[in-house]
């Protein structure tokens, strides 16, 4: 079956513990919007071995094979009533070394987060963490191809009016439903989610704007933050802000 005419692939990058679940609860209450959960999440765990939680049943729901899983993201939407892809990625997920090229098929955007609230999240889950595991030398490397990059704190000051701005840089009308959605699960949520979505599931909205200063770093910790802190002040040089 031919694909729809017009179909927009959009990935959007993002480190852990950020807004984009609650994002891509955001696309799929769209009519014309089909989502992709991590879609390279069951290959780059059994590439790193990493332990994280449900990593055996991540595995076993695949795919594990890259080019598949590369395949899958640029041949979306599957289902052929609509005409938007949106994905769900973790820029950690892009290993060093692996091509880049098939993302020039997709319309990339980067979604940022201040690293300190990042680890401050991430570390109650995984108590090891490096700079390429949440994803931020990656997203460097990304920001010449994105069309647009949003830090999670500027969209959450004005979701309507960042939601406005997203739909015109990667090409698509806005639509009312983006502002609310139903609470509850998803079949197209990750098998992970019963370790990472509890707060998302929860919601019907985009929560309010973080307030006051971003928890202390542990001892253990800070090197890393500081590396951290100096992509994500570079990367904060591409973001638009309204």
């Amino acid at each position: 079956m031919p694909e729809p005419v017009g179909a927009k692939r959009i990935a959007m990058w993002s480190g852990p513990r950020n807004l984009s679940t609650a994002m891509m609860r955001s696309w799929e209450n769209r009519a014309d919007t089909e989502v992709i959960d991590e879609p390279l999440y069951a290959w780059y765990l059994q590439k790193t071995g990493l332990d994280h939680p449900g990593a055996d049943e991540v595995i076993a729901a695949g795919p594990v094979d890259l080019d598949d899983a590369i395949e899958a993201c640029v041949s979306a939407p599957f289902d052929r009533a609509h005409t938007v892809s949106y994905q769900k990625h973790m820029a950690g997920h892009l290993l060093p070394g692996v091509d880049r090229g098939w993302l020039d098929e997709l319309t990339n955007g980067l979604l940022l987060r201040d690293p300190r609230l990042v680890l401050a999240s991430y570390t109650k889950v995984r108590e090891q963490v490096t700079l390429l595991d949440i994803g931020l030398p990656q997203q460097l490397e990304l920001a010449e191809k994105a069309v647009v990059v949003i830090d999670s704190a500027d969209f959450l000051a004005d979701p309507a009016a960042y939601s406005r701005l997203i739909c015109e840089r990667v090409g698509v009308p806005f639509a009312e439903a983006m502002l609310e959605w139903p609470a509850g699960t998803r079949p197209t949520d990750g098998v992970w989610a019963k370790h990472w979505y509890g707060s998302v599931e929860r919601s019907t909205t985009f929560g309010p704007a973080p307030s006051g200063p971003p928890p202390e770093v542990p001892a253990h910790l800070r090197a890393l933050s500081d590396q951290a802190m100096e992509i994500y002040r570079e990367l904060r040089r591409y973001c638009t802000v309204i």
